[in-house]
């Protein structure tokens, strides 16, 4: 079982230092119809012999369709990057699988590093049907400031801008909240790559006084080879710079009243968390904390293991996460060496699966796993955990076999991660042959324990509803975190 595990890990080393170059590289290169049928093919063929829930929430008949629409569609060459936005990234949409994505090659993403791109001019905070100005790229309007409601751009209603961007982003089910949080961040390059550039932006909104207006934004231009300079880099100490790196990924701070302490995680994969856990439900125990806020907004997941360890110190009962887990093939062939390390891979399938049931290949470390909870250090005072749209894959896991338990709480919105369910475990890239765009894909399905069929294309939902607030993005608080510690507070008081 352990060398099983040491193959994963060789694989997952493998990804990290996998590196290209790229010389004379030019994105506006034209890829032939046949080149393009040849990659789409390609990762037609892949996903139907390998991928575990392709099926899951589209039956056959219906994917067929969406795959034959798209081969239709390939009658003029393309760039890459029109290859990936018309007609990929809808297909992988069609799957509903966060883990399955579509991206750019390593070559395009070298070139454009650091680099600023003509763009619609303003970032926008975007939930449901709303969309509100949280930063503008032109320095001299004075009309957007930040919270200004958006109505419509180029005559496109709000609701329809975001339900068109939505269509092309990857995501588990329906789970629609992660993919606001994407759009929030990234709005003008998601409006540039799918609704293309104007010149001029007509732009109706709601002024201050709560009258809707209209105007005109001119398109965001940056000067010629415009680049993002980065600060020289001062020199650190090695040991400030590995605990600065470490606190990206967890955190923990205990309040000035000794009443309550924050958990911040923001992934289960970095920052030695096996010694973090130990240290900080150690230090919990020894300072009498009797109410923790773990904090799952930003973690989209990492490594079951330590989120299971995490489960142990926190869950009041025994508890099972995995109802099955399994994959579809023991191997890669034959499309073994278009994956990014394929025979690694497919060793670590051979060594990762060891029974076959249904036709597909388990993997038993997970599935049906007890999870008996610590002794030593167990936390045993209340727990707030908050989610949203970005709580995905292992930290999922982790919010549903603590969900209903005594004295823990899920506060926030519903979790981007499936409820029922998801694609993962071990995600590989796809390289296809001419364009070179990379197709990351799981190759496990997992079950949860605790699962049912209603379920089935939502997300966690969390036991204190706290929406997105406008009054928190005029005012830049954190609602989520104020409400959690409002709840501390007048438990205390009573």
């Amino acid at each position: 079982m352990r060398f099983r595990y040491f193959i994963l890990c060789l694989i997952l080393i493998y990804t990290c230092s996998c590196t290209s170059t790229y010389k004379n590289f030019n994105p506006q290169q034209k890829f032939a119809v046949p080149q393009l049928q040849q990659d789409f093919t390609l990762a037609r063929n892949v996903l139907e012999k390998i991928h575990p829930t392709l099926y899951w929430y589209l039956p056959k008949d219906s994917m067929d369709m969406y795959f034959n629409a798209g081969y239709k569609y390939l009658k003029d060459s393309m760039t890459e990057q029109e290859f990936n936005w018309k007609i990929m990234a809808p297909i992988i949409h069609q799957i509903h699988c966060g883990h399955t994505s579509i991206r750019l090659s390593e070559h395009y993403e070298k070139w454009a590093k650091n680099k600023v791109f003509a763009s619609f001019p303003l970032y926008l905070k975007c939930w449901n049907d709303t969309m509100a100005v949280v930063a503008n790229l032109d320095t001299t309007d004075h009309i957007f400031k930040r919270g200004t409601i958006i109505k419509s751009i180029n005559k496109i209603p709000a609701n329809k801008i975001i339900n068109r961007m939505l269509f092309y982003l990857p995501e588990d089910g329906y789970a629609h909240n992660v993919n606001y949080i994407r759009i929030s961040n990234n709005f003008p390059a998601l409006h540039r790559n799918i609704f293309g550039l104007s010149k001029t932006y007509n732009i109706e909104y709601v002024d201050s006084l709560g009258t809707q207006k209209s105007t005109t934004l001119k398109l965001f231009e940056p000067k010629s080879d415009s680049t993002i300079t980065s600060k020289p880099k001062q020199k650190i100490e090695k040991d400030s710079i590995k605990i600065k790196r470490n606190e990206k990924y967890r955190s923990l701070k205990i309040d000035p009243s000794g009443k309550f302490a924050v958990m911040q995680l923001n992934s289960f994969s970095n920052g030695g968390l096996r010694f973090f856990f130990r240290k900080s439900f150690s230090a919990l125990k020894r300072k009498n904390i009797n109410n923790l806020i773990i904090d799952l907004r930003n973690n989209g997941g990492g490594y079951i293991f330590n989120s299971n360890l995490l489960i142990k110190y926190i869950s009041r009962t025994p508890v099972l996460v995995a109802d099955s887990i399994y994959s579809k093939v023991k191997s890669l062939a034959p499309y073994t060496h278009h994956f990014k390390m394929g025979t690694i891979t497919s060793w670590g399938l051979r060594f990762m699966t060891n029974r076959k049931r249904n036709g597909h290949f388990e993997e038993n470390q997970f599935e049906k796993q007890l999870l008996v909870p610590k002794i030593k250090n167990h936390y045993n005072g209340k727990v707030y955990v908050l989610i949203s749209g970005p709580t995905f894959s292992a930290s999922t896991l982790f919010a549903n076999a603590v969900k209903g338990q005594s004295g823990i709480k899920l506060l926030g919105e519903e979790t981007g991660g499936g409820w029922y369910g998801n694609g993962g475990v071990l995600i590989q890239d796809l390289v296809l042959p001419n364009t070179k765009l990379r197709l990351r894909m799981p190759l496990f399905k997992l079950v949860q324990y605790n699962h049912k069929s209603s379920n089935i294309g939502k997300g966690i939902p969390p036991d204190i509803y706290v929406p997105t607030s406008y009054d928190a993005l005029i005012k830049g608080y954190d609602k989520k975190m104020k409400v959690a510690q409002t709840f501390i507070m007048q438990n205390l008081e009573k």
